[in-house]
């Protein structure tokens, strides 16, 4: 069978409409999200609340609980804990990050051990897969990428502010703290909206690379927001549909051809410089 034939039979399943459905919605609200997440370089925000995520799979599998329900309130909360102990313990973003990654890996690793170790559920969670993607993970990716794209549009004027000049915006009048917590608040539910279809420990990844690779062109803050939303969906839907053809992990697919649309354009660019 043709790659064509198998690109056109992959539409024939329910579990790859809701594969697209879910990571379209996922790649809208992390695009969004990282954009700012990446200029005001707290990026890697995402990746310690893909830890977090991890351990809480992992507690919600041992205890046969829902896990994406199980997750929300987790990482949320986890997502607050990590900007307190930044503006309050006099610990950098970066260095509270990995305290909070580290304890939650470690966490997650120990429950799994003495659970009996990986078995396929948490693979699939940890690394993503299109064929566990239900009809209740479409409706809860939607209604919260719906309510992230809400508040990005809703406080896009402050956000701006926040993002470029901090201590302006608290000036003019912004509850600075207050929209840094909503801020990591919707970085959380992004976290967890994108589990069934990018996996915890590759979600950060797409959070990152698509306003990394929109930085690249340097079209203004609303025109790199666009770009690396484009991008985003771009990537989602080709790398699940990679997943289909080569049968890999979603997860992995669309981070790898993210990484390969970075680097390409990377090159391309670092060529251009030498030229000129």
């Amino acid at each position: 069978m043709s790659t064509i034939e198998l690109l056109l039979r992959a539409f024939e399943y329910g579990f790859m409409w809701r594969a697209l459905i879910v990571g379209i919605a996922v790649a809208i609200s992390s695009a969004t999200i990282g954009s700012f997440l990446v200029l005001k370089k707290y990026a890697m925000i995402g990746h310690g609340l893909s830890h977090v995520a991890f351990a809480a799979v992992a507690i919600a599998i041992v205890l046969n609980q829902a896990p994406l329900f199980f997750s929300l309130p987790i990482v949320t909360l986890a997502s607050i804990v990590v900007l307190r102990i930044n503006q309050n313990a006099r610990i950098h973003g970066d260095a509270a990050i990995g305290l909070m990654a580290a304890t939650a890996m470690a966490l997650g690793t120990t429950l799994v051990s003495t659970s009996g170790g990986f078995n396929i559920d948490l693979y699939s969670y940890l690394f993503g897969s299109i064929l566990t993607i239900r009809s209740i993970d479409v409706v809860f990716a939607t209604v919260f990428s719906v309510v992230v794209i809400g508040f990005v549009l809703l406080n896009f004027n402050t956000l701006f502010s926040l993002t470029f000049d901090e201590s302006f915006a608290k000036i003019s009048g912004v509850n600075a703290n207050r929209m840094n917590t909503w801020l990591a608040v919707f970085t959380g539910i992004t976290v967890v909206i994108g589990i069934r279809a990018i996996g915890t420990l590759l979600i950060s990844a797409l959070i990152i690379f698509p306003a990394i690779i929109a930085l690249q062109f340097n079209r203004g803050f609303k025109g790199t927001l666009i770009l690396a939303v484009i991008v985003s969906i771009f990537t989602v839907i080709g790398g699940l549909l990679l997943s289909f053809i080569l049968d890999y992990p979603s997860g992995s697919s669309i981070v790898l051809l993210n990484s390969a649309i970075f680097f390409i354009i990377y090159l391309m660019r670092t060529a251009l410089k030498l030229q000129t």
